[in-house]
C-alpha cells in the first residue's frame, strides 16, 4: 500500500468548503478527527473526498469508519485494541499513534497497522502537552517496513527536514486549514513529494 504525501487532518469542527479546497489542491489522504462526530457532516465529507478520489481515515472510531464506508481508522493508545481493529477493518487502512516510542510502533506493526505516526515532532497548539518525538526516530523506524507519519507542528517551513529524516506522510491541521489559500497550500505540500 502506497501512503505518501500530505495527510490532511481535519480541525475539530471541519469546514466542508475548506476540505473541498484542500482536496482540489491535491490532498489524497484525509483524516476525519472530531470528538463530537456529526454523522451527517462526516458522511458528507466522506462523499466529497471520494468524489476527488481521496482516501478517508476516521480518527479513534473503527465503528464510525465502517458505518461511513471510510477507507480506514487511526487509533491512539487509548482508542481500542489494534488486533481487534485489524479484524474489524479487514483490508481497510489501520494507522496507529506511537508518540515518541519505537517499541509501540513495533507492537503496532505486529498487530497489523498499515502505518505508524510519531509526534509531536514540533510544538503543537492542538496538543501542547504531547511528548516530543525526535527526528532520529524516523530513521530508526524505517526497518518496520510501513509508512511513517509525522504529526505535531508540521509546517511548510519544517516539512523538508521531516521528509529528509524519513517521514512518508506529513500530518497537517493548522498550517493547511488556517492558510489564507487552502488550495494553494495543499498544492505546495504536494510539490515536496513530486
Amino acid at each position: 500500500m502506497t501512503l505518501r504525501g500530505l495527510y490532511a487532518i481535519t480541525p475539530e469542527r471541519p469546514d466542508l468548503e475548506k476540505i473541498r479546497l484542500a482536496l482540489a489542491g491535491g490532498v489524497r489522504l484525509l483524516q476525519y478527527r472530531s470528538k463530537h462526530a456529526d454523522r451527517a457532516h462526516a458522511a458528507a465529507m466522506v462523499r466529497l473526498a471520494q468524489d476527488f478520489g481521496a482516501r478517508v481515515i476516521v480518527n479513534d472510531d473503527v465503528e464510525l469508519a465502517l458505518e461511513l464506508g471510510a477507507d480506514g481508522a487511526h487509533l491512539g493508545r487509548d482508542d481500542g485494541d489494534l488486533r481487534s481493529a485489524r479484524r474489524r477493518l479487514g483490508d481497510r487502512i489501520l494507522g496507529a499513534s506511537c508518540y515518541d516510542d519505537l517499541s509501540l510502533a513495533r507492537a503496532a506493526v505486529a498487530a497489523g497497522a498499515d502505518y505508524v505516526a510519531f509526534g509531536s515532532v514540533f510544538a503543537s497548539a492542538t496538543k501542547p502537552a504531547a511528548p516530543r518525538a525526535p527526528l532520529a526516530l524516523f530513521g530508526q523506524a524505517k526497518s518496520l517496513g510501513v509508512p511513517l507519519a509525522a504529526i505535531g507542528g508540521v509546517t511548510l517551513a519544517n516539512a523538508a527536514q521531516l521528509i529528509a529524516a524519513g517521514a512518508d506522510l506529513l500530518a497537517v491541521i493548522t498550517d493547511l486549514f488556517d492558510a489564507p489559500d487552502v488550495r494553494a497550500r495543499a498544492a505546495e505540500y504536494g510539490k515536496l513529494f513530486a
